[in-house]
């Protein structure tokens, strides 16, 4: 018998109380992750965005976020050396620019990730354009 990962019956069907109970609790353990490693950065670290340089007080603490500067969020050394506190904006920022090189575009930001070796193109759109534009001009 095939196993689906316990999110479907038998049947086909999805048992919708199940499937929420796994989404309910993968939310917790984020968040309860999250909590620990958001609290120890900004005991560590100045309530300042790292990239722009706001500062935040209690009033806006919470616009200040924890980013992982190798995006792996399992990686979280007690000295805080992979986060850096960013606002909301930069740390948007900072996500939207590491998709945009994952995928190729925009890559001059200096990021290191490149996208898979594309096989080499083996058409030439301008192959014969130099013999056609020299019989244009002889005509």
């Amino acid at each position: 018998m095939k196993k689906n990962g316990g999110s479907r019956r038998p049947g086909g069907s999805l048992d919708g109380g199940r499937l929420d109970a796994i989404v309910a609790r993968a939310h917790k353990e984020a968040d309860t992750r999250m909590g620990g490693y958001r609290e120890q950065s900004l005991r560590l670290h100045p309530h300042v965005c790292a990239r722009c340089g706001r500062a935040f007080d209690r009033s806006n603490l919470h616009e200040l976020t924890v980013h992982h500067k190798d995006h792996n969020h399992d990686n979280n050394p007690p000295d805080g050396s992979n986060w850096e506190n960013l606002c909301l904006y930069c740390h948007d920022w900072e996500h939207q620019k590491y998709s945009y090189a994952v995928i190729g575009a925009y890559a001059d930001f200096g990021l290191t990730t490149k996208p898979a070796a594309s096989a080499e193109a083996k058409h030439n759109p301008f192959a014969g354009l130099k013999e056609a534009l020299t019989r244009k001009r002889e005509e």
